[in-house]
């Protein structure tokens, strides 16, 4: 092995601190220490992890990638002892969920705080993660059910339909659409319209509201994420293109939400690891959030 353990913490430590004072500080070790199996382990490596600049550190962008898997590795080992104290305290279980932005802001409370009231001594740990990142965490056990509104693609992956979750413009109450019951596209295209920008999953379904490429309206202000175009809404930024399911079960002064008359949806789906059942307590959950979907 190039890198053990000690190495990887190390290594962890003076990127989430940026000095070798902190990373001395946070470890409970020496400042020659962290420095001296600093420069082990970019010798074991071959390459360097840090420019050192005037006394400063400046992580080079192999330092910055290799960040991102020491994390996945940190996650790995989270999710060990949070098994083991499951254990040592005799828990009844715990549950690991993962979730998009926007429903981990309006659905999964709701659904939480309705589980929990049948279901007190469960732990539960929620993570709110773009489709990528989630699809990760399935395959690699991180958690064991995810709740996504954009399709997670593999083919070890078993899905449920939740809910349809239709596209719905939030208008300004008193806006001349607000009173409508539904929007044709083509209605929107003159208006100042929060969008997402092509790179964004959920900005590719907007784009197929809107057909061919030379349909697609001028998004004067493009976000990442739908929860977000809904606060610039709110704050009288323009008419937001989210889904339904972002303004779920909540109240939302001073914005309308009118269905947008379109076959796209953004349909809320369950996905689970095809080999690996879902847990008992899992299945519960299933079952909370399609009771809650029907209200």
């Amino acid at each position: 092995m190039k890198l053990n353990l000690r190495q990887i913490e190390v290594f962890r430590a003076v990127m989430l601190t940026g000095s070798i004072s902190a990373a001395s500080r946070l470890l409970y070790v020496s400042q020659p220490a962290i420095s001296r199996l600093m420069s082990h382990t970019e010798q074991r490596l071959g390459l360097a992890l840090f420019q050192r600049i005037k006394g400063r550190l400046y992580p080079t962008p192999e330092a910055r990638r290799l960040l991102g898997e020491v994390n996945a590795v940190y996650e790995g080992i989270e999710r060990v002892n949070e098994i083991a104290e499951d254990l040592a305290a005799k828990r009844t279980g715990s549950l690991r969920v993962s979730c998009n932005p926007n429903l981990g802001q309006t659905v999964l409370p709701l659904a939480i705080a309705a589980f929990r009231a049948t279901h007190p001594d469960i732990r539960i740990v929620v993570r709110t993660q773009i489709p990528g990142n989630m699809l990760r965490a399935l395959l690699s056990g991180q958690v064991e059910l995810a709740i996504s509104n954009m399709p997670l693609a593999h083919p070890n992956l078993e899905a449920r339909l939740l809910v349809r979750n239709p596209i719905v413009a939030l208008v300004p109450a008193g806006h001349r659409l607000s009173a409508r019951a539904s929007l044709r596209p083509a209605e929107l295209a003159g208006e100042p319209l929060i969008g997402y920008g092509a790179d964004v999953p959920f900005g590719l379904l907007v784009r197929e509201v809107f057909g061919g490429e030379d349909d697609q309206p001028d998004m004067r202000v493009q976000v990442e994420q739908a929860h977000v175009a809904r606060a610039l809404a709110q704050a009288g930024a323009g008419i937001a293109l989210v889904d339904a399911m972002t303004v779920f079960g909540q109240d939302w002064p001073n914005l309308v939400a009118v269905p947008v008359r379109t076959k796209v949806d953004a349909s809320v789906q369950i996905f689970h690891v095809q080999t690996e059942p879902l847990s008992r307590l899992a299945q519960d959950f299933v079952e909370t959030l399609k009771r809650l979907m029907k209200k």
